[in-house]
């Protein structure tokens, strides 16, 4: 979609890329349904977590903080909307965007990208079918790419062998009359005892410039990841079982970027410590930070976690 030079110019100028390094401590960071809820892994046994559960974990988090979110989860949500359809529906109405002749679908982005900060951040794909009620109603699909892009976590180690499995059981039956346990009374709870996480991020201005993201956006989305597990506890993720470690955040001095996503991700290694086969601590393990000529990052360590430069 076309935007005017000077709307460009109040759009994000300066690539950014970011990592963050967290912790788990028995806790279940993203179960996977389709293995028993078990915390998901990988081929070789590493720790996954999925680029949609961190985003719905910073959506949370932006939420919080006051933003207008479009995908709001059921059991958190800060309005009366019951879809997302039925959330957007007076933008679908205004800009007829199933309507053939008199659609107006560059004003439709423009009109939610503006109102909710995960369409601008992240994108979305708006999809209808015909409005029975219109003569000239088609299915239509608008798709909107958004500039910040996530990687799905990975552990630094394999964590499969620190995967615990226990049977629990409720006190009280959900079904029958009472005179013997029901089967719905027997389950089990899975969490990995210990582990360190790696995920990366970018956010392209190009693509910023087609969403109006701003740079007060960028800095939005920083401090989400900066808390990202604040208020996010629950039976399979206690309070506390859940940490930022840190947060790399580098900003280019241009457009494009000095160095590719790519270069800039590989600066920063992390790693058991040399001879330990079996971290259970964040002390068991090395942080190294690359230096790249004019990029200087700005590192959030709450911590203050050894984090070496090299």
């Amino acid at each position: 979609m076309e935007t005017s030079k000077k709307e460009e110019e109040k759009t994000l100028q300066n690539k950014i890329d970011f990592a963050v390094v967290f912790s788990v401590n028995g806790a279940n960071p993203n179960g996977d349904p389709l293995n028993g809820n078990r915390p998901r892994t990988n081929y070789d046994d590493m720790g996954e977590v999925s680029d949609v559960c961190i985003k719905r974990k910073i959506r949370n988090r932006l939420m919080e903080a006051g933003h207008k979110i479009f995908v709001q989860s059921d059991d958190n949500k800060l309005d009366e909307h019951t879809s997302l359809r039925d959330r957007q529906s007076k933008f679908e109405k205004q800009f007829k965007v199933t309507d053939k002749k008199n659609s107006n679908k560059n004003g439709f982005i423009k009109a939610v990208c503006s109102e909710w900060i995960d369409v601008r951040s992240f994108g979305q794909v708006f999809a209808y079918g015909k409005d029975k009620d219109a003569a000239d109603s088609q299915g239509v699909s608008i798709g909107i790419r958004g500039p910040v892009s996530i990687h799905s976590a990975f552990s630094v180690a394999p964590v499969n062998s620190r995967i615990s499995s226990i049977q629990i059981t409720k006190s009280v039956s959900g079904e029958g009359d009472g005179t013997k346990k029901a089967s719905d009374t027997m389950g089990m709870k899975h969490r990995v005892d210990h582990g360190l996480y790696v995920t990366y991020g970018a956010i392209n201005p190009q693509l910023a410039s087609k969403t109006w993201f701003e740079d007060n956006d960028a800095e939005a989305i920083h401090d989400a990841l900066k808390k990202l597990f604040d208020n996010d506890e629950s039976s399979a993720r206690p309070a506390g079982s859940m940490e930022v470690i840190a947060v790399i955040w580098w900003k280019h001095n241009c457009n494009n970027g000095q160095y590719s996503s790519a270069v800039v991700h590989r600066s920063l290694s992390v790693a058991p410590q040399d001879g330990v086969t079996d971290p259970k601590k964040i002390e068991d393990y090395s942080i190294k930070l690359k230096k790249l000529e004019k990029l200087e990052p700005k590192i959030f360590n709450p911590n203050n976690v050894v984090l070496e430069r090299v």
